[in-house]
């Protein structure tokens, strides 16, 4: 065992306080994704609003002007990646989320309004596979299998996007 005196037990306090304070901020940041939005290939939708996500993500909305259903593939309610959504387009907790897509979902006799995958890969081939649908995915997982939506005529990582993580 060792012994340390009174000063190199204050400079060890410190510096566990300060490994303790680096590693939170690592992880506040490691959890704080920018998402994007994407589209089938299929689906026009070039540029979005806010609000028109919102009416998507909540199950507002069934028809796209073509006619073809919509619907909405994200991660599960109460996930880290869906923090962002929960605060910034549903404005609603994990548990009122999941109540909002079972009620959602009920009424869908084509498909889901909305459907829940669990992870960024799932629900791209998701979206890729399924006209008309929509997804939100970390920004960095998107490939060219989909199209990246515009939110309020930004794209992520753009200053301003609405799903910026931080």
């Amino acid at each position: 065992m060792i012994a340390f005196g009174e000063s190199g037990r204050r400079r060890l306090s410190r510096l566990s306080c300060a490994v303790i304070f680096l590693f939170g901020a690592f992880l506040g940041t490691a959890t704080a994704k920018d998402l994007a939005l994407i589209s089938n290939k299929n689906t026009s939708v070039p540029t979005m609003g806010v609000a028109d996500l919102t009416k998507v993500c909540k199950g507002q909305l069934s028809k796209w002007p073509d006619g073809k259903p919509v619907t909405i593939v994200m991660r599960h309610p109460g996930s880290a990646e869906m923090r962002i959504v929960e605060e910034k387009i549903f404005a609603l907790s994990s548990n009122e989320v999941r109540e909002l897509i079972t009620s959602a979902n009920h009424g869908r006799t084509d498909r889901p309004a909305i459907i829940l995958g669990g992870s960024d890969e799932e629900i791209i081939r998701k979206v890729e596979s399924t006209p008309g649908a929509l997804g939100l995915v970390d920004v960095y997982s998107i490939t060219g299998a989909v199209s990246v939506v515009k939110i309020g005529g930004k794209l992520p990582l753009e200053s301003g996007y609405a799903l910026h993580g931080n």
